[in-house]
């Protein structure tokens, strides 16, 4: 993985430091709260509801072994014990105190850690595939175009203040697992039919008050050209973006206001300008950032262990069930990543404590390279596991609370952290999301189910990511009662989709209800082996809403 040179780590040393005095100031009263909020903000730290709230960047989701144990100490110290990784592949801190926020982040820089551009209107951290490196589908790595990215957009001048935040997510693969329809910008690796690597280029997803899926600008960017290409995009937005109204000031909304046509001639018309320029790529810089995230040395499959391996799923249930849930061969031979899933029920989705922090951490020494990856869906995976190792690591992630068996399916839910802690939010959505798994809590059930994503947000600005759940929930206010409005049909991919809202909203102790209704539907509609994205696509929703409203006897 990617290590510090002797400038990041400066850069890093020295924002710590002025981030120390202006807390220093604002504390003894030297500084407004409007003059220290632009300051704080620029170190991913927010005033949340109870306490202030500090977003730690993980970029890429790639975590060093020594960074994780780092984030659980610093959780036990100066905080309540645990930490919450959300869908940006970040950590976040929800009850640091403000005067001890810097001593964090010097202690964070140790381990070539940050908070910076974690939060404002600048270009946030860049998001990938967790199966980045090892996908058997994978055109090229986007770990290193990813880093590229990051060093380009990091205290990048002229993309300080922007009209509004602004994120990109990168796929290297066939398959898009990194969202990237609802991004500011989508990346998504492609060879064209001369064998050259490069990216088709979406602009103007993403999901929030308004949700829209992103737009091809660019059907095929030769790789070399990506960052002038993404400056040229960055200069469009800062140039015609909003300013005026933080709801019109997204670049979905400028795409929309100039077409898909008109935007795309305005990036082609400043590009012309920085085509083949300095910042062009040449090979070498490619190569160099390659070598960054150079692969282990795998062994040759051994026969005998993958025997072994056989023997014991035909003879451990529970271990079988966990290994076709959880465990994915790589495309080297012989080798898994296994998700250590943070979804527990009775526990906030995302959630991890010190101890289970620092047992991951173990773990990744032990068994894969000293290296984890948080995932979009809030789990944290460890990569390139032995076929030799895996009935072992799954005995370890039982005694962690690691090994529920339901990635990819309805309780493995993506969740914002809620009314409990966000400011801004219209609605509770951990408890909630608790009373879902419980409700739910029948894994034979969940099974025979197969593949369905929940995903659930406390408010407009969909932090959970719920337009794009094939069920969404949305907390809203009603009168000061916390309300809960229903989506169908969403999803991420290669056809991502946003749901639709079935019917008015509904109390929260009837969400649960609801949602083993819609499942109920979906069992009683489906053909075979149909999946229920689906049955949803073939049928619409009506028959769903009639099941939810109909009168109660």
């Amino acid at each position: 993985m990617y290590r510090y040179d002797e400038v990041d780590a400066r850069l890093v040393r020295e924002r710590v430091e002025q981030f120390r005095d202006q807390t220093r100031r604002f504390l003894a009263g030297e500084l407004t709260e409007d003059e220290f909020r632009p300051l704080r903000l620029m170190n991913g730290l927010y005033v949340q509801r109870h306490a202030p709230m500090l977003r730690i960047a993980i970029p890429y989701g790639l975590l060093s072994s020594a960074q994780l144990r780092t984030l659980a100490d610093v959780a036990r110290r100066y905080d309540r014990g645990y930490g919450h990784f959300t869908t940006r592949q970040n950590m976040q801190l929800n009850w640091p105190e403000l005067a001890q926020v810097p001593e964090i982040l010097a202690e964070l820089a140790e381990v070539e850690m940050h908070a910076i551009q974690t939060s404002g209107n600048c270009i946030r951290n860049t998001t990938t595939d967790p199966y980045a490196g090892v996908a058997a589908d994978e055109i090229l790595d986007p770990r290193p175009w990813c880093e590229l990215i990051r060093q380009w957009s990091t205290f990048h001048p002229e993309f300080t203040f922007l009209p509004r935040k602004f994120k990109i997510a990168v796929s290297g693969s066939v398959a898009d697992r990194a969202a990237t329809q609802v991004h500011d910008v989508g990346l998504w690796a492609r060879r064209n039919d001369e064998g050259e690597i490069g990216f088709t280029v979406l602009v103007g997803g993403g999901l929030g008050r308004t949700p829209m899926i992103g737009e091809v600008v660019r059907d095929f960017l030769p790789a070399r050209h990506l960052l002038t290409y993404l400056d040229a995009i960055l200069r469009v937005y800062n140039r015609y973006g909003r300013r005026d109204n933080k709801y019109k000031a997204r670049i979905k909304i400028l795409v929309k206001a100039l077409t898909v046509p008109g935007f795309a001639a305005k990036v082609e018309e400043e590009w012309s300008h920085l085509k083949d320029g300095p910042a062009t790529l040449e090979a070498g810089d490619a190569e160099r950032f390659a070598g960054y995230f150079s692969a282990p040395a795998y062994a040759k499959p051994d026969a005998s262990a993958q025997e072994e391996l056989e023997r014991t799923l035909g003879a451990e249930r529970a271990f079988a069930r966990w290994f076709e849930r959880n465990v994915h061969a790589q495309r080297q031979a012989g080798y898994y990543t296994v998700t250590l899933s943070l979804k527990k029920t009775g526990t906030p989705p995302g959630d991890i404590t010190s101890e289970q922090m620092e047992a991951a951490a173990d773990w990744a020494d032990r068994f894969a390279h000293g290296q984890l990856r948080v995932s979009h869906e809030q789990n944290l995976l460890l990569a390139d596991i032995g076929a030799g190792d895996l009935f072992a690591v799954w005995q370890l992630a039982r005694e962690q609370g690691f090994a529920t068996p339901n990635i990819g399916l309805v309780t493995d839910v993506i969740c914002c952290p809620g009314g409990d802690f966000c400011s801004l939010a219209n609605a509770k959505s951990i408890p909630v999301a608790e009373a879902i798994q419980r409700r739910l809590d029948d894994l034979d059930y969940l099974h025979d189910l197969g593949e369905i994503s929940l995903n659930m947000s406390g408010c407009m600005n969909a932090c959970g990511h719920h337009h794009i759940g094939n069920i969404g929930i949305l907390g809203v206010d009603k009168n000061g009662e916390e309300w809960y409005q229903v989506t169908l049909g969403g999803s991420q991919g290669n056809h991502a989709a946003l749901g639709r809202v079935i019917g008015p909203s509904v109390a929260r102790e009837r969400v649960p209800e609801v949602v083993a209704s819609v499942l109920a539907t979906y069992v009683e509609l489906r053909h075979a082996d149909e999946a229920f994205i689906d049955v949803v696509r073939r049928v619409g929703i009506d028959p769903f809403k009639e099941k939810i409203y109909a009168p109660h006897h």
